[in-house]
């Protein structure tokens, strides 16, 4: 029997679902979270199938041991993998990172729609699926922008790197005269400042985490989880680089509440 005080886990291979977390929170303020990042072994990209699913089992185990009631899949490329086929015997529920079709469709007028996005999720051709379905006559222009997640977990940010590869990649973008840009990928909101500069004022950029926060909301409503707690709480565990995770989570939110503590999986 699952506990409606019991802490909700949000994972992900690195420091990009701090962003969903950062959307969690404002929207669920009572909530306590368990965020866990796989620090050690990012990125998962390269990496094949069977070894991200082992990966994320681990991680899914963890979480049981915590007594979460709910686990937020923070991560596209995981979320690419079927969220339903991630679950195995855990009794929790899971919310993968929505796809934010109606979003982007929504904020759209000339409905051609950019997508950013790591290689892997591109390449699954889920998300211009997803927009597609709900406008066949809608342009999805998609961008693998595999430069951003290095940078963003070396901390390069405002470095002219970033510039370059924002630059690099808006241009097929520009070229085919979107007016709204979806980044689905939970590291991108890291940069969102700089693709905004990059994109100019006539074009929209979405984070589909305030989505995905949404449907973790609506999940727990459904199933008489909504905490009952006055105050939340917020635990952030990575696999390694304590320090550094902690750098980068402080901006997104303040911090200084926050637990912070290095765990070991497998």
């Amino acid at each position: 029997m699952l506990n409606k005080n019991a802490p909700i886990g949000v994972l992900d291979s690195g420091v990009g679902g701090l962003s969903v977390l950062k959307c969690l929170k404002e929207l669920l303020p009572h909530e306590k979270f368990i965020y866990l990042g796989d620090t050690a072994r990012t990125p998962y990209g390269p990496r094949s199938e069977k070894e991200v699913r082992q990966f994320v089992g681990e991680m899914l185990d963890y979480f049981e041991t915590q007594g979460t009631k709910l686990v937020i899949v923070a991560c596209n490329t995981l979320t690419v993998l079927g969220v339903d086929t991630l679950k195995g015997n855990h009794e929790f529920d899971i919310v993968g990172m929505s796809k934010g079709a109606k979003l982007v469709l929504n904020a759209s007028n000339n409905k051609t729609i950019g997508v950013f996005a790591t290689e892997f999720t591109i390449n699954s051709g889920a998300h211009k699926a997803a927009i597609m379905a709900l406008d066949t006559a809608a342009t999805v222009v998609p961008k693998a922008c595999p430069k951003f997640v290095p940078l963003i977990e070396g901390e390069r940010f405002g470095s002219s790197e970033i510039a370059d590869a924002v630059a690099e990649y808006a241009v097929p973008l520009k070229a085919a005269g979107v007016d709204t840009l979806i980044l689905s990928c939970t590291h991108y909101p890291f940069i969102k400042k700089e693709i905004e500069r990059e994109m100019g004022d006539k074009v929209r950029v979405i984070d589909p985490a305030e989505q995905t926060a949404l449907d973790a909301q609506t999940v727990l409503r459904k199933a008489g989880l909504l905490s009952e707690s006055s105050a939340g709480q917020t635990a952030i565990c990575f696999t390694a680089d304590l320090a550094r995770g902690k750098r980068i989570a402080s901006r997104m939110f303040e911090v200084a509440s926050c637990e912070f503590r290095t765990v070991s999986l497998g």
